[in-house]
């Protein structure tokens, strides 16, 4: 970025950091207390009793390098209040400890900017413009910046997402800047302090691999298989086998790997969240459910076999579809796998370079959340930042980001369910989003819509479906007998737009022709 474009960034990170403070006393929910808990047991306990202690529901679920996270947190915490560091102190929550815990997320965030900052570097400059609000860099970082997804997530609901956001975005910089070695570590470090990230790890590996494993193609942009080089394989393994003897070896010694795999990855928590993602298997919910209301109606179904609530109750245990198949584990792991498959191919043998594992990467990101097993609607994060990577270089792709990106914030409503946060999180929406279309449609003015009619009408439906279930809906008397009724519609409406946008994107990809310049590199 140039010396002189340095000043307008400085404000757009100073900018978003002081409203990060103003949202320090808003509602957080209850994964404050995970994170305070999480505070205590790596601060009180030892390493051996970090995975087995149970003193909360709120048991530690996240890789090694996160809970020594917490471990460095916790000593800094002491200086604020010691009682959040008690372990039996379940739901403490004074004012210090809000404080501290609210200033660690706004201050951990600083990787968050640095990172934007080294993907404004990787973009080209072809797009010249007078006005700096017009320049590409400024677009990009402004819709990184300031997301509205992950502030309200980390800012008001409270989680760490930013600053792993941030080592996601700095290995994507890295890898766009041929840093190959220090993109696959900065990854690799990642994966240990969140797993989730698993989801986009072929698009990684696949691209490490072609780009960097192998050292050339041919004129026809075919592999050069001659060019296999066995010393940048090697030196991959190296950074994987290190970072994972540092992160998962203390516990290997202590005999207690197995202990923390199941707490990593514990599938007995059901097929979906509380709260519905809102991917293919809230459709397939309400399919069933839907199926089921018709099954009574026509007398199909005994209705004394059927439980009451059984998907929309708040539990998130294991449960049995009425009519469609149930889901397994390994059907969604099955599910997962075929939908990357494509875009992973596509990265093989059709290689564009750091553009073409930018779109892979989206679409693992994508695949996961439409298939995976119990997901949370805040993974769609996962696929919106590094979309916005690809919002400012074609058209097509920023209307796909148009279409995700707002339906994607919508369906995070949910999680701010108080009085107090309705007038914020609508306000911050609107913002982000007015400014997402009328910047992206300023960039690609000479080019046509970014959105056709039925995408547009599509959107514009949102707004009816909050105020039916923010104002309509409390005031009928199906509050009490259909509690669960604006989470499905939210849900279900939100999973049409992801959807098509998946698919869109997916159509995109694999129609794309590849130009010879392309294929030479």
């Amino acid at each position: 970025m140039a010396a002189g474009g340095r000043g307008w960034f400085r404000a757009l990170a100073l900018g978003v950091s002081f409203l990060k403070c103003l949202l320090i006393p808003a509602y957080y929910s209850t994964d404050f207390e995970v994170h305070r808990n999480w505070l205590a047991i790596t601060h009180s306990l030892p390493l051996s009793q970090w995975y087995y202690e149970a003193t909360s529901e709120w048991t530690l679920d996240y890789p090694p390098f996160f809970a020594w996270f917490e471990y460095a947190l916790s000593h800094i915490a002491k200086y604020f209040d010691p009682q959040m560091l008690v372990v039996e102190n379940l739901n403490y929550a004074s004012r210090a400890t809000i404080f501290f815990q609210r200033l660690s997320v706004i201050f951990t965030d600083t990787l968050f900017i640095y990172a934007v900052h080294e993907c404004c570097r990787c973009v080209n400059g072809k797009r010249a413009a007078k006005d700096i609000l017009e320049k590409p860099t400024f677009i990009l970082a402004v819709l990184l910046l300031w997301n509205f997804g992950l502030l309200i997530v980390d800012h008001i609901h409270f989680q760490y997402n930013g600053f792993l956001f941030g080592l996601m975005l700095l290995s994507v910089a890295r890898l766009c800047q041929k840093r190959y070695l220090e993109g696959a570590l900065l990854f690799a470090v990642l994966l240990h302090f969140k797993h989730i990230y698993m989801y986009v790890a072929p698009a990684y590996g696949i691209y490490l691999l072609r780009s960097y494993c192998f050292t050339a193609n041919n004129a026809d942009g075919s592999l050069k298989w001659r060019s296999f080089s066995f010393l940048h394989v090697t030196l991959l393994g190296l950074i994987v086998c290190l970072v994972s003897a540092l992160s998962l070896g203390p516990f290997l010694v202590l005999g207690q790997l197995p202990q923390v795999i199941s707490r990593l990855f514990p599938f007995k928590r059901g097929l979906c969240h509380a709260y519905w993602a809102p991917n293919f298997w809230a459709l397939y919910n309400a399919m069933d459910k839907a199926l089921t209301i018709l099954g009574l109606k026509c007398n199909f179904l005994d209705g004394t076999k059927i439980p009451k609530a059984s998907m929309t109750g708040g539990l998130v245990q294991e449960f049995q579809h009425t009519v469609l198949p149930s889901v397994t584990p390994l059907a969604t792991l099955i599910c997962t796998f075929i939908a990357i498959l494509p875009s992973v191919f596509c990265l093989w043998f059709k290689p564009q370079g750091p553009r073409g594992f930018l779109q892979c990467l989206v679409l693992c990101a994508l695949s996961s959340f439409m298939f995976g097993w119990h997901v949370h609607e805040k993974a769609i994060l996962l696929a919106i930042l590094p979309l916005s990577l690809l919002s400012i270089q074609r058209a097509k792709d920023a209307g796909i980001y148009l279409i995700l990106a707002t339906t994607g914030h919508f369906s995070l409503f949910p999680l701010l369910f108080t009085s107090p946060e309705l007038p914020i999180k609508i306000l911050l929406m609107l913002l982000f989003t007015v400014y997402s279309f009328s910047s992206l449609k300023s960039l690609f003015r000479r080019e046509k819509p970014l959105l056709n009619w039925l995408e547009t009408i599509y959107l514009i439906q949102l707004v009816p479906l909050e105020i039916f279930c923010e104002i309509i809906f409390p005031l009928t008397p199906w509050k009490w007998h259909f509690p669960f009724v604006p989470l499905l519609l939210t849900s279900v409406y939100c999973a049409l737009g992801i959807t098509y946008a998946w698919l869109k994107l997916y159509v995109s990809v694999l129609t794309e022709r590849i130009s010879v310049r392309q294929k030479a590199e």
